[in-house]
């Protein structure tokens, strides 16, 4: 199975990872991408937003979450009281998932599926080997079920929170595999800012979004 394991570097500084993973070939994504995105935001984080994996403009500029959605997440991490400079943002999938539009030119958003999270993973153990968080926050369906199992469904279980998952986690998810993350740690699940763009309701779906945010940001030590 396609991995990226041979290209993270050991006892690697965050700054280090992000280095190597511009080379990452890993799986076939990098193909007809502008470059891996990786992370923004500081080690020493208490809050870790993952998302599923980068749009358009974050291919084209080499940061996660600065589109459309970006933006409404930072709107929506501001009005839950959250301090910016207690974030530390990544993806699932560090390269752009696309099909390349009929005409025009435009390259069109495909969902990653499990084995393209699956050969990304690595990388987002190698950052959890890093950081130590208070909260982890698993922003839409295939970054939940990347690091909760394929069973998870955000729509039944968004805004719980959750100890960290340990060894007991289902074998699918993330918490099996032995990070850093510290055991007093804990998880939730809310939707992707994207899908708040989607909406028929956008007003009551952010609205949505922050409550799901105010209680991540409960949970941070005072």
């Amino acid at each position: 199975m396609p991995s990226a394991q041979d290209f993270v570097p050991a006892s690697a500084t965050m700054d280090k990872l992000r280095r190597a993973a511009r080379g990452c070939t890993g799986c076939d994504l990098y193909k007809g991408t502008t470059q891996t995105v990786f992370s923004k935001g500081p080690v020493g984080a208490r809050l870790v937003f993952v998302g599923e994996q980068p749009g358009d403009i974050e291919d084209r500029r080499g940061e996660p979450f600065v589109g459309p959605a970006g933006k409404l997440l930072d709107r929506a991490v501001a009005e839950a009281g959250i301090d910016p400079s207690d974030v530390y943002t990544t993806n699932a999938v560090k390269h752009f998932k696309f099909k390349a539009a009929a005409q025009g030119g435009r390259r069109i958003h495909q969902t990653p599926d499990a084995r393209d999270v699956a050969a990304c993973r690595p990388w987002l153990l190698a950052e959890f080997a890093l950081l130590s968080p208070d909260v982890v926050v698993a922003l839409g369906a295939t970054a939940a079920k990347g690091l909760f199992g394929s069973g998870f469904r955000v729509t039944k279980s968004r805004g719980v929170l959750m100890p960290w998952p340990g060894a007991a986690a289902d074998p699918e998810g993330f918490g099996h595999s032995g990070d850093g993350t510290p055991e007093s740690a804990f998880a939730m699940a809310t939707v992707h800012p994207s899908a708040v763009l989607r909406a028929d309701n956008r007003e009551l779906a952010y609205d949505g979004l922050v409550a799901d945010l105010r209680i991540a940001a409960s949970a941070l030590p005072g």
